[in-house]
């Protein structure tokens, strides 16, 4: 629907970027190890360090590969870590798309598949039949998709979980709803109430819960706007006005507000809050799970369905996505790099990444393999919220900025008592300056 003029695109994704790509040549029949004649050459890059579980997790993903199509395809890993910015991988790839040098496989953070797909950095996979597609979650396939094409397949998926202290919940008489019958947010206020006392009585709060910068903000809170029938762009991924500043969001917003005003959570971050014992909720990723299991043992955790709105329709609305694989718009061998796609987000290499990393798998096989799915509460009630209720993050071509405005609201409105209205029409404002030039090519490409 849009094309991307390259010379366009690190305007967008890496202004005045100074570093040099090294052309990702084919190297010669048997310079690698189990590179031989007749096999076709696949590069595969991936943002994690090899020395780490993740790393090896996809290390071993690719040997199997390798071993699988052994005669026909030949898969070579390069790790190439990220920073702490975040940067280092996404600049190889800036300047690789310079180059010339990119990989015919490539991860991507999954809320960036659409930015890439529009700037001409990955391409559409090969068709995947209709039963190729089901072995995926819901949330997996539209987190790949974009314009309608299919770019993209989540090695893992990720949830976010409303932890409770059950023996908090108990002390005050909370009973908790089942998965399909969620606190709305006026209930839950009554819950926060009930709690009060006994976790101020501790020197803590009801609810554990901060507005961090980076993408946990709107990664943890976004269900909150999705629940009350709000987003933050329309459709075509190209609207913010009258989406990101409507009515429904500022309601959301107000209601943070009104959390903060009654005194259930805290206005600054306190360290372990929950984990010691101090609050009787907290939001927080998967990985808060192990995170108790391994470190805060005598925390009695329970994994309570994400709040919703009192206008909640009963839609998808819980967060998910996390890091997928691409086939680049370079690659010349786009059967082959989809069948490599395949096999770095498939069930094996799902489960793969699960024993080692603990993080959560993409397919439906995999969940049925791992017996932690059907025999712990707390990582059922997760996987079972991402099967039924997973939304997946909104998807267009400026999501950085789009994350980085939600955060900004909530942390000037809520934490800092700065007018919602005023601070959500600003964000649409800062929103708007980089979806200019879409805007532009998008008109300039209906009159071809």
């Amino acid at each position: 629907m849009r094309r991307r003029l390259l010379k366009t695109l690190m305007v967008s994704l890496s202004a005045g970027l100074l570093l040099t790509g090294c052309g990702n040549s084919k190297p010669e029949v048997g310079s690698i190890k189990g590179y031989d004649k007749g096999e076709e050459y696949l590069s595969i890059w991936v943002h994690s360090i090899e020395d780490t579980d993740e790393g090896q997790a996809y290390k071993e993903s690719v040997n199997t590969f390798n071993k699988k199509y052994n005669g026909k395809y030949f898969a070579d890993i390069e790790f190439i870590p990220r920073n702490d910015s975040g940067g280092g991988y996404s600049d190889k790839i800036n300047a690789s798309v310079m180059s010339g040098g990119l990989p015919d496989v490539l991860t991507v953070d999954g809320p960036n598949i659409a930015a890439y797909a529009e700037n001409g950095i990955i391409q559409p996979l090969a068709k995947l039949s209709n039963k190729e597609k089901s072995a995926y979650l819901d949330s997996i396939i539209a987190q790949g998709t974009y314009d309608n094409k299919l770019y993209a397949l989540g090695a893992v998926e990720s949830s976010v979980g409303l932890y409770y202290n059950k023996d908090i919940l108990a002390e005050a008489g909370v009973s908790v709803p089942d998965a399909n019958h969620p606190w709305t947010w006026s209930e839950f206020l009554e819950v926060l109430k009930k709690v009060q006392p006994i976790c101020e009585e501790k020197g803590g709060y009801p609810l554990d819960m901060t507005f961090p910068t980076g993408e946990t903000t709107i990664y943890f809170y976004a269900p909150f706007f999705w629940s009350n029938g709000g987003d933050f762009v329309d459709k075509s991924g190209l609207k913010v006005d009258g989406i990101f500043n409507s009515k429904e969001n500022l309601e959301t917003v107000n209601y943070f507000k009104q959390i903060l005003a009654n005194g259930y959570m805290s206005k600054v971050a306190i360290s372990n809050l929950f984990e010691s014992g101090r609050a009787a909720f907290k939001i927080d990723g998967a990985w808060e799970v192990n995170s108790v299991y391994t470190s805060y043992e005598q925390l009695n955790l329970g994994v309570a369905p994400y709040v919703v709105s009192d206008n909640w329709d009963g839609g998808r609305y819980t967060p998910t996505g996390s890091w997928a694989f691409a086939a680049s718009k370079t690659t010349k061998n786009i059967k082959g790099a989809t069948e490599l796609v395949k096999w770095m987000s498939g069930a094996e290499s799902g489960e793969r990444l699960w024993d080692k990393t603990k993080s959560f798998p993409s397919t439906y096989e995999a969940y049925n393999h791992i017996s932690t799915f059907s025999e712990d509460a707390n990582y059922a009630a997760l996987y079972n919220q991402l099967k039924d209720y997973g939304h997946p993050r909104s998807i267009t071509p400026v999501y950085p900025q789009v994350s980085d405005r939600v955060q900004a609201v909530l942390e000037d409105s809520v934490l800092s008592g700065a007018d919602a209205k005023e601070e959500l029409n600003h964000a649409v404002d800062k929103i708007d300056a980089k979806l200019k030039r879409y805007v532009l090519e998008e008109k300039e490409n209906e009159k071809e």
